[in-house]
């Protein structure tokens, strides 16, 4: 089933590109940056509040305080710098290029949580990075 939000989550990002790039016409990309952010936040609350998953929050500890919080501060620089380069370049380029980040987390996940690389998730992630380079260069 997890396969299925992912594809869930890929479609909407796709769709966050378009819309993203029509929506930051004539404006500051910070400034966009800043309206999504606030879109998101209404959205994810209205959703724990909805499911009535708020109670959790008394039972996270300090290092989920700290982790969520650092993966918020990485997720926002991540937007900052994304709807900069699409306020300047292309989305087909951007977004393909962004998606690079799937290689990087795979490296990241083998380095830091120990997750195995497999010949297959090896040449995955050299095609991907070899896309990106194509698309740069």
């Amino acid at each position: 089933m997890w396969w299925i939000y992912a594809l869930l989550s890929a479609f909407f990002a796709a769709v966050t590109a378009i819309l993203a790039k029509i929506g930051i016409k004539g404006i500051d990309s910070n400034l966009a940056t800043a309206i999504r952010t606030v879109v998101v936040l209404i959205l994810a609350w209205a959703i724990v509040f909805f499911k009535n998953d708020h109670h959790a929050l008394a039972s996270l500890t300090r290092q989920n305080w700290i982790f969520l919080g650092l993966s918020g501060l990485a997720t926002g620089l991540s937007w900052v710098f994304y709807f900069k380069a699409l306020s300047m370049g292309r989305v087909s380029q951007v977004a393909p290029v962004d998606k690079a980040s799937v290689a990087i987390a795979i490296l990241l996940s083998v380095v830091f949580l120990g997750e195995p690389l497999t010949l297959k998730t090896g040449i995955a992630v050299l095609l991907i990075i070899g896309g990106t380079l194509v698309l740069i260069f």
